[in-house]
């Protein structure tokens, strides 16, 4: 599996960059994660829309879906110039019907239900859900393949159960949106010792911070993680890529 991040911002996307948005790759097989403002323009840089074979969303805040219409424009603007393409496969919850719904227009995307409870099979991936701790209703998600695991927090305060969810996981994904001194358990985000924390009570093996504030020194992140997690960590940027 290979891990690209195109957006890394929380809340709004940063000048020239992206907020939420993750392209993960395996066997000729493309999944966007999560689709958020300024997604589409940087994505280019990776995939063009006509050759994504899927998508699918955490959760319906504008920064994880903002970007859901220009990718339908985008392969609805390629189908009239020639490019044949199925429907757009994108994946989502239903506790939100309304939001769901705008997942689908004619034949350029279909909005498909996931259900959180059973293991979903997608492309070559093999995907877990657990309800995350935010204002909306967000999952997080495990992919596996081969023996290999990556875990995709969403948006989530900590909970325990997201120890056992992350357990051995190759790469840990992971909200960061607040420094070690602030608590964000009322926004529904983890700070940096949670994310340090998860990571080492899941005893996975790299951490990348991601969902980053707009204000302090980022690096600080970094450093109060490594006060919990003594494994390899990484802050998402644009452009950043994993092999899982």
């Amino acid at each position: 599996m290979k891990l690209t991040v195109i957006g890394p911002w929380g809340g709004y996307p940063k000048v020239n960059e992206a907020s939420s948005g993750y392209l993960l790759e395996s066997d000729d097989f493309s999944l966007l994660i999560d689709c958020g403002s300024g997604v589409l323009a940087k994505m280019q840089n990776f995939i063009q829309p006509e050759n994504l074979d899927a998508a699918i969303i955490s959760h319906y805040h504008p920064d994880h879906i903002a970007d859901i219409g220009v990718l339908m424009h985008a392969r609805l603007i390629q189908g009239f110039l020639g490019s044949t393409m199925p429907s757009l496969p994108v994946y989502g919850h239903t506790e939100d019907v309304r939001e769901f719904e705008k997942l689908s227009h004619k034949n350029i995307m279909t909005g498909v239900a996931y259900d959180p409870n059973v293991p979903l099979k997608l492309g070559p991936f093999t995907v877990r859900f657990l309800k995350t701790n935010h204002p909306v209703p967000c999952y997080a998600m495990r992919f596996e393949k081969d023996g290999k695991s990556f875990v995709y927090t969403g948006d989530t305060s900590f909970k325990n159960e997201l120890i056992s969810f992350c357990q051995d996981a190759d790469v840990l994904l992971c909200e960061c949106n607040f420094y070690g001194d602030q608590n964000g358990q009322n926004a529904g985000h983890m700070n940096s010792f949670d994310c340090g924390n998860l990571a080492m009570e899941a005893n996975v093996k790299s951490l990348i911070l991601t969902h980053l504030p707009h204000y302090g020194e980022l690096a600080k992140l970094k450093k109060e993680a490594a006060e919990k997690f003594a494994g390899q960590i990484y802050l998402a940027s644009l452009g950043l890529t994993m092999e899982v």
